[in-house]
C-alpha cells in the first residue's frame, strides 16, 4: 500500500536532522532516507583498535547553559543527554608558527580572551578587546543568533571582508595571524571571506569550548532516538536516485537505488546541492540558477593521519593545536606548495579512558587539493560499498602520512617511537561518506565582493521543495542548526518557530515540555 508522509528528508547530516525533529515535534508524519550506513554527514565516527575517530566534528562551541547552541539542543531534547568534556579555559586553541616554540592562546570567555592573549600583545589590549567587541556584535545581528529576532541579513555585515578588518583593527602581523588562526574552521580563506563567517565560527567558541566524548556521532544518535520517540521514520542504506513529479511540477515522491516509493507532501533535501540537481535534472530547473550554482568553487578539502598511540608515553592535551609554517599561512592556507606539504595542520589529542592524563590517540588534519586524489576519482569505497583503490592509493596515504609525522615530531620529539597504529582519510574517503562535492569541507566558498551569490533561499522555485545543510548559507554545528530552523520556518511558518522558541525560553523548560 502507498505510504505518504507530510515530510520526506533526504539525507541524515546535522541540517537533516535537526529539520526533522522540529517538524516531528509539531505532530506531522516525517521520514527521513540516508544512503550510507551511518547516519550524520559530519558527524560520523569511526572505530578502529576499539577507539573512536571523528570525521568532522572535533569540537563543539556555544554550549554552556544560556549560550544558543546549548538553548537549541535543549529545546531540541538533547542536551542532557550529551557526554561532553569542557576545553582548556585558558586556551582551547593555541596557535603556533615555524619553530617558534610560543603557543598563543585563544580562550574561553571574552574577558579571558583579553586577558591570555595580552599577556602575548600587552600593547595591544585595546585592539583585542575591540575584536571581541565587533565579533560579538557581527553575531548578535545575525539571523536567529538568538534564538529569535530579525530575519534580515544586514547588507553592510554580509560585506565586510576579514582581511580589511583585521588590518583596520591591528597594525601587529604576529596578532593578526593569531587571531586568524583557528581559520581552518572555515576552510583557511581569510582574505576574502566575509567577517562576518571568521565572527560566527569563532564565537561559540570563546564562550565555551567542549569536546564530545565518545565523538561527535552522539549528536546524531540521540536525535535519532528522539525522532523515533515523535514517530518518525528513519532508514539508512536508502539511496534516492529519482523525483516523481505530477502535473503540476510538484514532487510526488521519490523513488531509491533499491526500487523503493516513497510519497509525501514535502521534501528537504539535506544533500550536496548538485547531487540534487542531478537527481531532480537539468531541464526542469532556470539556466540562471543551474549556471550560479556551477559557478560557485568548493571550500578544499584535507587529508586527516590518525594515530593510535602506546599506552603512557604522551600527555593529553585538552585544546587544539593549529600550526602554520609561517605567519603570512593565515590568510590562505589552503593554497600550499606540494612539495612541502603540509605547510599547515589541525592537532588534537583524545585522553585515554584507561590511562587519564595520557593521550589515547591523536588526530592531524590538513589541507589537501582534490587533484591529488584525481587519479582515483573512478573507484568508490564506503562500509557499506567496499571496493579497493589500488596499490598505488596505498602508496599515496602511506606517503602523506609519514609526511604529516615528519611535520609533527618538530612539535613532539620522537612521536614515531609512541605511534602503535597509523590510519587515514583523503578527500575521496569525504567525498563518499559525507557525499560532498569533491570532498570538500564546508561546502562553498564565500565572498565579501559577491556575498549573496552562494546564499540560497531554503526555498526551491519547486513549490514543496526545500533545502537545508551546510551549503545553504552556513556551515558547522550552529550554522546548519540555525539553518535547519530557518528551513522549518519556511515550511510551518516564521511565527509558530519563533513561538515555540519564545515560550521556550521565557519557561526555560525543556521542549521537550512544551505542549503543542
Amino acid at each position: 500500500m502507498k505510504k505518504t508522509y507530510d515530510i520526506l528528508v533526504i539525507g541524515s547530516g546535522l541540517g537533516g536532522l535537526v529539520s526533522a525533529l522540529i517538524l516531528a515535534k509539531e505532530g506531522l508524519k516525517v521520514c527521513i532516507l540516508e544512503k550510507n550506513n551511518q547516519y550524520g554527514g559530519n558527524l560520523q565516527t569511526f572505530s578502529r583498535d576499539k577507539l573512536i575517530f571523528d570525521t568532522g566534528v572535533h569540537y563543539l562551541g556555544g554550549l554552556s547553559e544560556g549560550q544558543n547552541l546549548h538553548q537549541f539542543f535543549f529545546y531540541l531534547g538533547i542536551m542532557d543527554a550529551l557526554e561532553l568534556r569542557k576545553m582548556d579555559e585558558n586556551g582551547y586553541d593555541k596557535i603556533t608558527f615555524g619553530d617558534d616554540q610560543t603557543e598563543y592562546p585563544h580562550a574561553q570567555g571574552s574577558e579571558n580572551f583579553v586577558k591570555q592573549l595580552s599577556k602575548y600583545f600587552p600593547e595591544e589590549k585595546e585592539n583585542i578587546e575591540n575584536y571581541c567587541e565587533e565579533v560579538r556584535r557581527i553575531c548578535s545581528q545575525f539571523p536567529r543568533y538568538n534564538l529569535v529576532g530579525e530575519n534580515r541579513y544586514n547588507e553592510e555585515i554580509l560585506h565586510l571582508n576579514t582581511k580589511r578588518f583585521i588590518e583596520s583593527l591591528t597594525s601587529d602581523k604576529k596578532l593578526q595571524s593569531v587571531l586568524l588562526g583557528s581559520n581552518f574552521l572555515y576552510a583557511g580563506d581569510s582574505e576574502h571571506i566575509p567577517f562576518y563567517v571568521h565572527a560566527l565560527t569563532v564565537n561559540s567558541y570563546i564562550q565555551s569550548a567542549y569536546k564530545c566524548v565518545n565523538g561527535g556521532s552522539q549528536i546524531s544518535k540521540l536525535l535519532i532516538r528522539k525522532l523515533r520517540e515523535h514517530g518518525a521514520e528513519v532508514h539508512k542504506h536508502t539511496e534516492v536516485s529519482a523525483f516523481i513529479f505530477n502535473e503540476n511540477n510538484e514532487i510526488a515522491g521519490v523513488k531509491t537505488e533499491q526500487g523503493r516509493e516513497y510519497f509525501a507532501k514535502k521534501f528537504i533535501s539535506n544533500i550536496e546541492i548538485r547531487s540534487l540537481i542531478h537527481i531532480i535534472g537539468e531541464e526542469r530547473l532556470k539556466k540562471s540558477f543551474l549556471n550560479r550554482i556551477m559557478s560557485w568553487k568548493p571550500v578544499s578539502s584535507c587529508f586527516s593521519v590518525y594515530l593510535v598511540l602506546k599506552p603512557h608515553t604522551i600527555p593529553d592535551f585538552n585544546y587544539n593545536i593549529y600550526h602554520y609554517s609561517n605567519e603570512e599561512m593565515v590568510w590562505n592556507a589552503y593554497r600550499y606548495q606540494k612539495e612541502s606539504w603540509p605547510e599547515t595542520y589541525m592537532l588534537s589529542s583524545t585522553e585515554s579512558k584507561h590511562n587519564p592524563g595520557f593521550a589515547e590517540s591523536l588526530t592531524a588534519i590538513s589541507y589537501m587539493d582534490f587533484e591529488e586524489v584525481e587519479e582515483w576519482k573512478n573507484t568508490f569505497n564506503t562500509v557499506a560499498d567496499e571496493h579497493e583503490r589500488g596499490a598505488g592509493y596505498e602508496r599515496f596515504k602511506l606517503d602523506k602520512a609519514e609526511k604529516m609525522i615528519d611535520a609533527l615530531e618538530k612539535k613532539i620529539p620522537d612521536l614515531r617511537k609512541y605511534i602503535k597504529k597509523i590510519y587515514t582519510s583523503s578527500p575521496l574517503s569525504y567525498r563518499d561518506y559525507i557525499g560532498s562535492f569533491n570532498g570538500n569541507m564546508y561546502g562553498y566558498r564565500k565572498n565579501s565582493e559577491n556575498p549573496l551569490k552562494t546564499m540560497v533561499s531554503p526555498r526551491t522555485k519547486i513549490d514543496n521543495l526545500f533545502l537545508t545543510g551546510q551549503s545553504v548559507n552556513m556551515h558547522g554545528i550552529l550554522g546548519c542548526t540555525i539553518g535547519a530552523f530557518n528551513t522549518c520556518a519556511e515550511i510551518v511558518g516564521k511565527e509558530l518557530i519563533d513561538k515555540r522558541l519564545k515560550q521556550f525560553i521565557n519557561e526555560g523548560k525543556s521542549g521537550e515540555e512544551i505542549q503543542h
